[in-house]
């Protein structure tokens, strides 16, 4: 049995757990499509870039939303030990980082390799740098190192909450749910 029930738990605010699921099954989506591109066959390549890179953006404003709402809703009190809140702080700031830079580098790689996004295919967005081949493969380099620091983190965090759910039987995990 936890020590602190469910409804007991200082919870983060609704809008930053809206926007932790929400930002969860965007790149549960986005990650996959991206390791597929090298796999998928040339007439259907280009939508799977197209799907991949439109959530990517999409992914990149929900961030931003979420970084404006945890810097002004704090987070729920903690009582773990200070070792604890620090690697979480570390982890969480970390993810936070990746998840804005990987899909700017990402946007910024589909611009330099000459491919302006046409988000969804609906909605041209504006291209900061135009076709610049000399860099193209730098920000190409961001994007894919960017993702495996991102899968890092997440196993990271997702042996956090394992620790906390089913070894310490604590009632961390309802502070998103």
């Amino acid at each position: 049995m936890m020590d602190h029930p469910a409804r007991d738990v200082p919870k983060y605010s609704p809008a930053s757990r809206m926007l932790h699921w929400i930002v969860a099954m965007l790149v549960f989506l986005t990650w996959p499509l991206g390791l597929m591109l090298d796999f998928v066959k040339d007439d259907v390549k280009l939508d799977f870039y197209l799907v991949h890179e439109s959530l990517g953006f999409l992914i990149l404003w929900i961030m931003l939303l979420r970084l404006g709402a945890r810097l002004f809703t704090p987070a729920p009190r903690s009582t773990a030990p200070a070792v604890e809140r620090t690697a979480a702080h570390m982890v969480h700031g970390l993810l936070y980082l990746f998840l804005i830079i990987m899909p700017v580098s990402g946007f910024l790689a589909t611009n330099a390799h000459g491919f302006p996004l046409q988000w969804f295919g609906l909605l041209p967005i504006w291209s900061p740098i135009g076709k610049s081949p000399d860099i193209a493969p730098t920000f190409s380099t961001i994007h894919e190192w960017s993702a495996w620091i991102i899968l890092a983190l997440f196993a990271l965090h997702m042996l956090a909450v394992i620790f906390h759910h089913l070894i310490r039987r604590d009632a961390t995990l309802y502070r998103i749910l």
